[in-house]
């Protein structure tokens, strides 16, 4: 017997551990979904998104969700035609975006992968029309 055949061994589930007994198995997939999504992001550039709200996920699954994929560093709150929330999660390029409607239902509910999610880039005509205005303002204050 060699001395490797003494060396115990752990199995330690890499996830963290929710409610088991409400479990779908779509959060387990949509985490490897998740992870083939960075894999081609960070080869080639190309983003992706998973519409949650399209899925069928129990709370469970959610709350999974949410565990796993934990706040990160950033955290976005967006008030245009209804609120939008944007967080990064744990995993850099991993952000968790909801959209509300006006009675503060949810509307959207996104797992982006991507550098920057786009609602939250400006869009060029508002940078143009920014620019116009500081302009204007500029030229107010010269004698």
């Amino acid at each position: 017997m060699s001395g490797l055949d003494n060396i115990g061994t752990k199995v330690v589930n890499p996830l963290p551990s929710p409610p088991e007994d409400g479990l779908s198995g779509n959060a387990d997939a949509i985490l490897h979904e998740i992870v083939a999504l960075l894999e081609a992001y960070t080869a080639t550039g190309q983003t992706g998104a998973i519409d949650l709200h399209s899925l069928p996920l129990t709370l469970d699954d959610y709350e999974l969700l949410r565990i796993t994929l934990a706040d990160g560093e950033v955290h976005a709150h967006i008030d245009a035609i209804g609120n939008s929330e944007v967080r990064e999660t744990l995993y850099p390029g991993v952000w968790w975006v909801t959209y509300y409607n006006a009675e503060g239902d949810i509307v959207a509910d996104l797992i982006e992968v991507t550098a920057v999610p786009e609602i939250l880039k400006a869009p060029a005509d508002d940078v143009r029309e920014g620019l116009a205005h500081l302009r204007e303002l500029l030229k107010q204050e010269q004698p």
